[in-house]
């Protein structure tokens, strides 16, 4: 799937680097063909106004006149030899009378674009005009026309590339929910069966124990296949006691640990902190998090869970005292996929930033991290 989306993407890329080259070299082109043809015109201009100015024949002039007049693009402005305004051709007049240094700006953008055309009349030709001109409004059109469309390629670009990112986590989240749910209609069958073996287990004298004990595993790993039936559909949100759902967790995690991890919880003095929450979903989380703290102390040290209420928020700090996460690895731990362990899949922090994030609103991070003294996630759900 992802070498069909990096296809997919370097197709559109050199789609969109094609037609931006392509367009860039018939604009240079096509822009080059207007500006000569514009310097041409401004030739003959000029000759009509050198003309207009040695002539007295009536016929002449207008012709002069025709030619002089017919230039409407061309933005021109005369001055004398010592380049002082004169007149000026084809310019915005509001913003002359906006700005006055409105021409003396666009004198000193054309002199440094073009040499003027000179233009000699009088008495042995004593008088010098310069005619300074810029580009035309097409001709500036043609030129940034490329700029305009690489804007529109690359948005049409990056609609595509999101549209497909979109579509291939769709299919992803799909195939996830599939199996999810597979699995979870696998597990109902053994797990009804062994709910009747330890009903068996405790009619049997001296057996009580055990059989609590594996009662509990049974029931846990029917919220396991309850958790899983759910996934790819929105869960329902309750009021929940969210230190008696953390203590839960920790007491049935703790009795599975070694006895050389001590555990902690924390919400200054407490006992009721409410929160809207799907309970098996965040027992889900609270799960992955002190597995994964158990898995970073080797079996030895202390996890302490801080649960603090504030006014619109609960946090959660859930902190070992592990080996700690790598400054470049901090932003990669969410990502699926992602783990250090030798046998993991990556998907135990992925999910439960999905929980978290998607189903409760809610933040879920690495508060802070420190290589051999430990790692602290915070969660932060709405109250």
């Amino acid at each position: 799937m992802f070498s069909q989306y990096l296809n997919w993407r370097t197709l559109l890329a050199c789609i969109g680097i094609s037609i931006v080259m392509g367009t860039i070299f018939y604009s240079n082109y096509l822009a080059g063909k207007i500006e000569s043809d514009e310097k041409n015109k401004m030739n003959v201009w000029k000759d009509a106004m050198v003309t207009k100015m040695e002539s007295e024949d009536s016929h002449v002039l207008n012709l002069c006149n025709t030619i002089a007049f017919s230039n409407t693009e061309i933005p021109i402005i005369r001055t004398n030899e010592h380049d002082s305004i004169m007149e000026c051709f084809n310019i915005d007049s509001a913003a002359i009378k906006a700005d006055p240094h409105y021409l003396s700006t666009k004198l000193d953008e054309f002199r440094s674009k073009r040499t003027p055309i000179l233009v000699q009349y009088g008495y042995q030709n004593s008088i010098t005009d310069k005619f300074y001109y810029g580009d035309s409004a097409l001709l500036n059109e043609v030129r940034y026309y490329p700029l305009v469309q690489l804007l529109i390629v690359a948005l049409f670009i990056i609609i595509m590339l999101v549209t497909i990112s979109t579509r291939n986590k769709s299919a992803q989240n799909q195939v996830w929910a599939g199996m999810a749910k597979e699995t979870a209609h696998q597990l109902g069958t053994p797990i009804s069966s062994l709910q009747g073996w330890v009903e068996m287990l405790r009619e049997t004298e001296g057996n009580q124990d055990i059989a609590m004990e594996m009662s509990n595993d049974v029931e846990r790993l029917r919220l396991i296949s309850e958790r899983f039936g759910k996934i790819g559909s929105k869960p329902q949100l309750s009021e929940v006691n969210i230190v008696d759902q953390v203590h839960a967790v920790v007491s049935y995690i703790q009795k599975r640990s070694s006895e050389k991890v001590t555990f902690h919880i924390l919400s200054d003095d407490k006992k009721t902190i409410i929160a809207p929450l799907n309970g098996h979903l965040f027992d889900w989380v609270i799960e992955n998090l002190l597995k994964n703290a158990l898995d970073a102390m080797d079996g030895k040290g202390n996890i302490a869970l801080q649960i603090t209420e504030l006014p619109h928020q609960v946090r959660i700090d859930v902190t070992d005292t592990g080996k700690g996460i790598s400054k470049k690895n901090i932003n990669k731990v969410f990502k699926p996929g992602f783990t250090t362990k030798k046998r993991g899949w990556g998907l135990g922090l992925s999910l439960s930033k999905r929980i978290i994030h998607e189903y409760h609103g809610g933040e879920i991070f690495v508060k802070n991290s420190e290589i051999g003294k430990g790692t602290t996630f915070r969660i932060i759900l709405k109250k």
